[in-house]
């Protein structure tokens, strides 16, 4: 099995939050559950699509309320990631799911940078956060958040787009991802998995993304491919994510093998692997029973993962 470097581009830290420590915290924070156990929890975690997760989600996050929680979520995840691999890992945050019940950008994002910046050091993994807009509330808020985390100077790397696709279009948000540009962040948003492949046109045309997160759908647009293949354009793709989603009935039914042939930038990544049975290893794992997938296709995705990431952008 190969051991080259391997960079983690779609993963959002919120969905890292495993059943256990979901009533770890719970307790630390002396929250009480709508859950009497672990098991009770995990037979809710069958969804019928993307707004069903999002719905058990965001009410998950109800746990995470100090500096402290997020550090050592973020801890756990880098932990994890390290021995499935990774070497690197962008990972997307949801500043608006907290602050929106009353937790404060500071404590979110002093948790976070505090196991971003010693990531390295205990973990041997490299790390960036990306901080992510929920597309499914007010863009005025969107662009409330821009500019908080621009007044609190934090450690981001990067704006994106996520949460509900359906009915959201990247256009609501072109003046936010100017503003991001024009600071110097990099900006990526979430196209092209429930929402059409004019999504994903629209996030490369209007707000000038550099990856696309998902981005399956642009299969149904030759055109678009061949773009996307041009410009070199990365989709961070979530296969266990795309069929507990049902985005595809089946693994086996998931096109990655195609997009590679196609000569697409795609890499694997594990979404919410809390949520959709694994992290990015074990995506990679599914991908190889599953599909059959060879070790130099393996390799290829390793090799884009590297080439997709911001640090050789």
């Amino acid at each position: 099995m190969t051991t080259l470097p391997l960079a983690e581009l779609h993963m959002h830290i919120e969905g890292s939050l495993e059943p256990p420590q979901i009533f770890e915290f719970a307790e630390r924070n002396g929250i009480t559950l709508p859950y009497g156990d672990i098991d009770e929890l995990r037979g809710l975690y069958e969804f019928t699509d993307l707004q069903s997760f999002l719905n058990l989600y965001y009410a998950n996050t109800s746990v995470l309320r100090t500096a402290e929680d997020f550090a050592d979520l973020a801890r756990a995840y880098f932990r994890r990631a390290a021995a499935g691999g990774v070497t690197h890992a962008e990972i997307f945050f949801d500043p608006q799911a907290h602050t929106s019940r009353g937790v404060s950008l500071e404590a979110v994002v002093e948790g976070l940078a505090d196991a971003s910046s010693s990531s390295e050091r205990e973990f041997g993994v490299t790390s960036g956060l990306i901080a992510s807009i929920l597309r499914d509330q007010p863009v005025l808020h969107a662009n409330k958040l821009l500019d908080d985390l621009l007044a609190l100077d934090a450690p981001i790397i990067g704006l994106g787009l996520d949460s509900a696709e359906a009915g959201f279009p990247p256009s609501l948000f072109v003046d936010v991802f100017a503003k991001a540009r024009a600071e110097g962040l990099h900006v990526v948003a979430h196209a092209g998995e429930e929402g059409p492949a004019e999504y994903i046109w629209e996030a490369l045309d209007l707000l000038g993304v550099e990856r696309i997160d998902h981005g399956v759908r642009c299969l149904e647009d030759d055109a678009l491919v061949n773009r996307l293949v041009e410009e070199e354009i990365p989709l961070t793709v979530c296969p266990l994510s795309n069929v507990r989603l049902k985005v595809y009935d089946d693994l086996a039914d998931h096109p990655i093998r195609q997009m590679i042939e196609r000569g697409l930038i795609v890499t694997v990544n594990s979404d919410d692997p809390a949520y959709f049975g694994g992290y990015v290893d074990d995506n990679f794992d599914a991908l190889v029973d599953k599909l059959g997938l060879t070790e130099r296709e393996r390799e290829i995705l390793h090799d884009n993962s590297i080439k997709a990431s911001f640090t050789s952008r």
